[in-house]
């Protein structure tokens, strides 16, 4: 009498294993291919996603499991990319505007798949499918150990262990004392409005009133005197050497300088080297002094360095902090150095001058608040320009104008249209004008009271980069 074997392997037919071990093989392929050669990298990207999805249609289609199995393989991924999403770590969560860990889990799960198929095929059902579920509960489990810093340049994505500390905790684990307390002779800026409600980018949600605060070296006084309040700025002055944003045009353009460009011959030579905060802002030069914008923790700091030596010698802050997963925390403008002030935009919005020799504070506004915009999913990215007595900054597609001495709002600039251009003066015709990119619009308007003088409607979209004429 024939006795029936419960617990054995139950396929009639064994699995058709080669083509999901072919789209496999071109998957580890494409994935090598992104990461080797960072100019392939989003072709290898898309690779390895096509080949992730013809394993799904392998497994569906042609695997020949049962179809309990084909099916609830399938079901058990979507379940567990879900299920998964609470736990990463917010700059997995938030990247690629929130869609790539979907992007990613696909090639992860699938090459799970077939190597869970191939390790178990001679087993018997029950470890067989207890297997499965292990392995894909694994792949998506992977994603909860890691954190981005976000993407560098041309290669992928920058990852690392979620436990390991980030380059500016190691910062401020090493740098912990600050710089003495540098005069301070201006109020607060106004409130911060509440960032929009969105699984998107998004602020560490401040103090009502942010605390301000400057920093610098000690200097010496002679017999108790008091600080000295911030110097008005002066009627004449050297011009900066760099005095902002893309330098003295705008226009990234160094005249009257010649570089060897043979660098075999005559490699540059490093002169210092100092690890500052994260931030995307540059550099703006007088003298032997440099100035950026930068982030510590929960402050949004304005620093000052010096070209020479690269040692500190005042910082500004503020307290308010900006992080999305893409780009990271901290500021995104540069610093705009003009008749001894440095003027500042924070990607929370606030806007700062300072005493361009010690960090005080002259005035300081909250152009979020002025202006009725809520902070983009990238922040305010501006660099400020100076044209006159006044001072402009973009907050996202609005333009605003400040009277350099006072901080007042002398003029807002048309409202619509997002974008994370910096403003750009311009004479046409002998007509001075500032232009900018809004949304799908590029405007053109009167420095001195923000008239619209002309605008050019093109392609719906965000804009980011700097007009230019």
């Amino acid at each position: 009498m024939a006795i029936p074997h419960t617990g054995g392997p139950t396929l009639k037919r064994p699995l058709r294993l080669w083509p999901g071990a072919v789209a496999a093989v071109l998957l580890v392929l494409a994935t090598l291919a992104a990461i080797v050669v960072p100019e392939a990298m989003l072709f290898g990207m898309v690779g390895a996603l096509v080949a992730g999805l013809a394993i799904v249609v392998w497994w569906v289609f042609f695997s020949r499991a049962p179809w309990s199995e084909r099916l609830g393989a399938v079901f058990l991924m979507v379940v567990a990319v879900l299920a998964t999403r609470p736990f990463l770590h917010a700059s997995i969560a938030g990247a690629g505007m929130g869609m790539m860990f979907y992007f990613l889990s696909i090639p992860v799960l699938t090459l799970a798949l077939v190597a869970w198929a191939v390790a178990s095929r001679r087993l018997f059902d029950r470890p067989r499918r207890a297997s499965m579920v292990a392995a894909i509960l694994l792949a998506c489990g992977v994603f909860t150990l890691v954190r981005t810093s976000g993407v560098i340049g041309d290669s992928p994505m920058d990852l690392h262990w979620r436990w390991t500390p980030t380059p500016e905790e190691r910062l401020l684990a090493r740098e912990p004392v600050a710089l003495p307390s540098a005069p301070k002779t201006a109020e607060n800026p106004e409130p911060r409005p509440p960032a929009r409600a969105s699984d998107a980018p998004t602020t560490t949600t401040p103090p009502a009133v942010p605390a301000k605060s400057s920093e610098k070296r000690p200097v010496a006084r002679t017999g108790g005197e008091p600080p000295a309040s911030p110097k008005a700025p002066a009627a004449t002055e050297t011009r900066a050497l760099w005095p902002g944003f893309r330098g003295p045009q705008r226009d990234g353009v160094v005249r009257g300088v010649r570089i060897k460009t043979d660098w075999a011959a005559s490699p540059p030579v490093e002169l210092w080297r100092r690890p500052i905060g994260p931030g995307w802002s540059s550099f703006a030069v007088g003298g032997d002094l440099l100035y950026t914008q930068e982030q510590r923790g929960d402050d949004e700091i304005v620093a000052c360095y010096k070209v020479s030596t690269g040692e500190p010698v005042w910082r500004h802050r503020d307290r308010a902090r900006f992080w999305e997963s893409n780009a990271g925390p901290g500021p995104r403008g540069t610093p705009t150095l003009s008749n001894g002030r440095v003027y500042s935009f924070g990607a929370t919005g606030i806007l700062n001058a300072l005493d361009a020799s010690d960090g005080a504070v002259v005035w300081s506004r909250n152009a979020a608040a002025d202006t009725g915009v809520e902070i983009p999913g990238w922040g305010f990215t501006s660099s400020p320009l100076v044209v006159g007595d006044i001072v402009i900054v973009a907050a996202a597609g609005r333009l605003a104008a400040y009277d350099v001495k006072t901080g007042q709002p002398r003029w807002l600039g048309p409202e619509g249209g997002a974008g994370y251009s910096t403003p750009h003066l311009v004479t046409k015709d002998g007509v001075a004008q500032i232009l900018l990119l809004r949304g799908s619009r590029s405007t053109s308007v009167a420095p001195k009271d923000g008239t619209v003088l002309w605008e050019h409607t093109g392609q719906p979209g965000v804009s980011i980069v700097q007009p230019a004429l």
